[in-house]
């Protein structure tokens, strides 16, 4: 309670004292500038419901769809949002089915379909098996979605192309990770994340910070550069 008491404040306050703390405060900012009561939005990579209750308190009346498949956070976000939210406990890809899943226990933060790079010491890994589905399966019909946020610590690719038809006949923007130490251990690279967006489907991509300051969009180099070198690692589809 204490320690989201002061992440808070900090970024009320916009003391950047981490990167994690600025992508928190610029995606507040993004999520108060581009939805209105009414937006529909998916959060893919749930967690705690951090980003959940953003999309609640800027798109009130909107139809909302989570997804966290570590088993014990699926069933705190059901048990506070079951009657607001759609919580499902798959892990999202581009096929459905049954798929190994390795929780980082003392990082859950860290978890994901396959091991990655992990920023701690001694990480406790324990291998469980998780159901798999694909978006365009789960948010069928004529829901409108006007808003994603994929965090899946590298299989954000998947995630993409397992939501092909919600983004060819919406158009939602997307905020999503995308970095080296993640995305490369899924044989995911810059140009790969470029090129589905940009050019299958005409996406501008753009860092959050240079999204909210009105810059150009971001070349496929300037991907390849903040891949590279781990400058930035959450962008905005738009």
């Amino acid at each position: 309670m204490i320690k989201n008491l002061v992440k808070q404040l900090l970024i009320l306050f916009r003391i950047d004292l981490t990167r994690n703390i600025k992508y928190d405060r610029l995606t507040r900012t993004i999520l108060k500038t581009i939805l209105n009561q009414h937006s529909n939005c998916v959060d893919v990579g749930c967690h705690k419901g951090e980003i959940l209750d953003l999309m609640l308190k800027y798109a009130p009346n909107g139809r909302h769809h989570a997804f966290e498949p570590i088993p014990y956070l699926f069933d705190n976000l059901k048990n506070r949002y079951g009657n607001k939210v759609n919580v499902h406990p798959f892990a999202l890809a581009d096929d459905k089915g049954e798929t190994s899943f390795y929780l980082v226990k003392n990082a859950p933060a860290y978890s994901g379909i396959k091991i990655r790079n992990y920023r701690i010491r001694n990480p406790e890994i324990e291998q469980i098996t998780v159901a798999k589905e694909r978006l365009d399966d789960v948010v069928f019909g004529n829901q409108k979605i006007d808003f994603i946020k994929i965090d899946v610590e590298g299989g954000e690719f998947a995630v993409l192309k397992g939501s092909i038809r919600l983004l060819q006949k919406y158009k939602p923007v997307i905020l999503f990770e995308f970095g080296k130490g993640a995305s490369d251990h899924y044989g995911t690279t810059p140009d790969d994340i470029f090129d589905f967006l940009s050019e299958d489907f005409t996406y501008k991509i753009y860092t959050l910070d240079g999204f909210l300051s009105k810059d150009e969009p971001i070349k496929k180099a300037d991907l390849v550069n903040y891949f590279e070198k781990g400058t930035a690692y959450y962008f905005l589809a738009v």
